[in-house]
């Protein structure tokens, strides 16, 4: 069985200014219309909810026991004759003996909890040829003399954002998120110059 024939195209009608004004419409001005993120220029909203937990354990016991000995009681009569020649005491019934023992043990651990909430408006700076956004954004807060920076880049499949253009940093490809700041605050939080400097020196 046949299909149907699949219907030819047809080329948009040139806007009107019946349509311009109508609100049903699907240009991107209007009530309905896609105002996604979609080429270079086009601004969107990166949320970002980190909440990580990781907890490492290690526990190693290792230990190790060795003995040797050596001796010559009797080997055609030369032991015998040794011994009239040795000091008082001492005898070729046992040369040499050995006993080592050795142990070691070591426990670590590692805990880490790291939460953050942040919601930042990023540029599509390129649109590469299959469609993904390369997109990047940097926001600063100074408040008195602190300095708050968030840095923002990665890629972005169309897909992936939601109709309020927004797009969570777990779809973001090659992530690069960074959050610190500068200031007064951050600088007494720091250790001195040369404290650093004899922690980098000194071996203990």
């Amino acid at each position: 069985m046949l299909g149907a024939a699949p219907l030819p195209a047809v080329a948009p009608a040139p806007p009107t200014s019946a349509n311009r004004a109508s609100l049903w419409t699907g240009a991107r001005g209007s009530l309905l219309g896609d105002r996604r993120a979609r080429q270079q220029g086009d601004i969107l909203t990166v949320v970002i909810e980190i909440d990580d937990r990781a907890e490492i354990s290690n526990l190693s016991d290792r230990s190790r026991r060795a003995s040797q000995e050596l001796g010559t009681p009797q080997l055609f009569g030369l032991p015998q004759r040794l011994d009239e020649n040795l000091p008082a005491g001492a005898n070729t019934a046992s040369l040499v003996d050995l006993s080592g023992q050795s142990s070691a043990s070591g426990d670590g651990s590692v805990s880490r909890n790291e939460r953050l909430t942040l919601r930042v408006a990023v540029t599509v700076m390129d649109v590469l040829p299959n469609g993904v956004l390369a997109i990047a954004g940097q926001q600063e807060v100074r408040v008195n003399f602190e300095l708050r920076e968030l840095l923002v880049s990665g890629y972005v499949r169309p897909e992936d954002i939601t109709r309020q253009n927004e797009v969570t940093y777990d779809k973001i490809a090659s992530a690069r998120i960074s959050y610190g700041g500068r200031g007064q605050i951050s600088e007494m939080q720091q250790p001195r110059v040369g404290h650093r400097l004899l922690e980098s020196v000194l071996p203990f």
